[in-house]
């Protein structure tokens, strides 16, 4: 009974990081003693601090921006690490209104490669010129079950990795996903062959967060059994584009590892030109597709 009672004395007095309580963590800052994990250590010129105490000034006299918390991947710590998403919603939220209450509005927004479809010459579509598409497509939804699943997934997924990841690098991962998911779909499907929905980006923050949580040694078994099943619908139900979901999570995961894993002192270089890089073969998809429908 003794020895059962010392044992939880010691569970409980594991220290855990004082603004993540599910964390367990071995380091404390150096000026307040604070516990701290991973995610809110500072380099300090000796050890860390937690983001509070850089904040309110190391005393260093380094400029104001040397010694402002950054984030794992090197983006700022925000007030509000979900406002990105949050704004990432209500855009979506904002073009579903617009679409149920103006249905015309649709086919100026979804994504399709031409119409009229070969022999005829297109004059709708990518293939004739209608890149916008594959940005609207992304925040385009028609039935209240997709957006309502994209939103919740968005909301779970997004909403910590944007913290860990600083909201420009978040919304690039966001944004090259869904353009590569976009340009597979386009590459794949028949030229007519409708496509919406912010699936692809929301593939490719599935990938950069399992990318996040390996780097961090955290438990996989969560996030690949959310991504298997997602998969499995994927695959089974025959309405979803698969070739946005698969587009996307390879361009989150090659983006993600760039952001977890750039060297600091090439960090910015690393991450937005691997950004570029994925862009750029995207680009090379579409006009691959685009000399083959014209």
């Amino acid at each position: 009974m003794d020895q059962a009672a010392g044992s939880a004395q010691d569970a409980r007095s594991v220290p855990v990081c004082y603004r993540h309580p599910d964390r367990e963590t071995g380091v404390r800052c150096t000026r307040c003693d604070r516990p701290i994990c991973p995610e809110c250590m500072v380099s300090a010129s000796v050890g860390f601090q937690c983001p509070d105490c850089v904040r309110d000034g190391s005393g260093t006299g380094h400029a104001p921006g040397a010694s402002r918390p950054r984030t794992l991947a090197g983006g700022t710590v925000a007030a509000d690490p979900r406002l990105l998403t949050k704004i990432l919603i209500g855009i979506n939220l904002a073009v579903f209104v617009a679409i149920q209450a103006d249905r015309s509005l649709l086919e100026h927004v979804v994504l399709y490669g031409a119409w009229p479809p070969k022999p005829f010459a297109p004059t709708s579509g990518v293939a004739d010129g209608e890149w916008y598409r594959f940005v609207t497509s992304m925040f385009a939804h028609q039935e209240y079950w997709h957006i309502a699943f994209n939103m919740l997934s968005l909301w779970w997924i997004g909403g910590p990795l944007e913290a860990a990841l600083g909201r420009t690098r978040y919304l690039a991962v966001y944004l090259v996903s869904g353009l590569a998911g976009g340009a597979l779909t386009y590459l794949l499907t028949a030229p007519a062959t409708p496509s919406l929905g912010a699936s692809g980006a929301i593939f490719g923050l599935f990938g950069a967060t399992a990318v996040l949580m390996r780097r961090l040694n955290y438990d996989m078994r969560p996030v690949i059994a959310l991504l298997v099943i997602n998969l499995i619908i994927t695959f089974g139900w025959g309405s979803i584009s698969w070739q946005a979901h698969i587009g996307g999570l390879v361009a989150g995961v090659v983006t993600g590892y760039a952001m977890v894993h750039a060297p600091r002192e090439k960090r910015a270089l690393v991450q937005y030109g691997t950004c570029a890089v994925v862009l750029a073969l995207s680009v090379a998809l579409v006009l691959v597709r685009t000399a083959q429908l014209t």
